[in-house]
Parts: C-alpha cells; sequence; structure tokens
C-alpha cells in the first residue's frame, strides 16, 4: 500500500467499553448453539458432576458477522495460549459435539429436545 493510499485509509476510532461494577462473571462448560438467518444464538450452561439437570447461565445473540469475527479472536486467542501453556488436549472418546455441545441425556427417549421449566 503506498503513502497516498495508507492516507486515505481513515484511522479506527477508539471506543471505551465500561464493566459496570454490578457485572458478575458466570461459569459455563455447555454450550447450545443456534441461528436464524439473521442471528447467531449461543446459548451457555453449567452441568455439574452426578446431577442430571443443567442451567444456562447466559445467552448471547448476535449477527453472523460478529460470531465469525469472534470464532477468528478465539482461534487466535487460543493459539496464543497454546504457545504460552501448550497444547490443550480433547478428550478422545467422544468428537467434540458430543462431549460439550449437547443436551444431557434425559430419562425420557421421546425426543431430544431439552426439558423446559
Amino acid at each position: 500500500m503506498s503513502e497516498k493510499e495508507a492516507a486515505k485509509k481513515p484511522k479506527p476510532k477508539r471506543v471505551n467499553i465500561e464493566l459496570p461494577k454490578e457485572l458478575k462473571a458466570v461459569y459455563a462448560n455447555v454450550a447450545f448453539i443456534s441461528h436464524t438467518p439473521a442471528e447467531m444464538i449461543v446459548d451457555f450452561a453449567q452441568v455439574l458432576p452426578r446431577i442430571p439437570k443443567g442451567t444456562v447461565v447466559s445467552r448471547i445473540i448476535m449477527s453472523p458477522m460478529h460470531a465469525k469475527l469472534l470464532h477468528a479472536a478465539l482461534a487466535q486467542n487460543i493459539a496464543n495460549y497454546e504457545r504460552q501453556f501448550g497444547e490443550i488436549r480433547l478428550p478422545q472418546q467422544m468428537s467434540i459435539a458430543d462431549s460439550f455441545f449437547r443436551y444431557p441425556s434425559s430419562d425420557s427417549d421421546d425426543d431430544d429436545e431439552p426439558e423446559k421449566e
């Protein structure tokens, strides 16, 4: 890129993001991902050992474009993490989706839908 082209390119504006004091961090070890033509929806949940019921702790809705940007940012951060701390090992007995991103099995074999309260 020439100096003239670089001069024409608008500089990114700085955006200040505030973390509210009352913001609570939540732990999630399960994610359910769905989409519509206009949105990507990620429900984060906690499933604890020996408890057959999980709880959704947060729902994030974003545009497909922002979801793809998040995907790229996560990939870069995982690569950085692995350079610093070593490879993150995944369980081999199940696929990633089966291990971490599925609804917990219920007593009912009627359908694969999660139980609603």
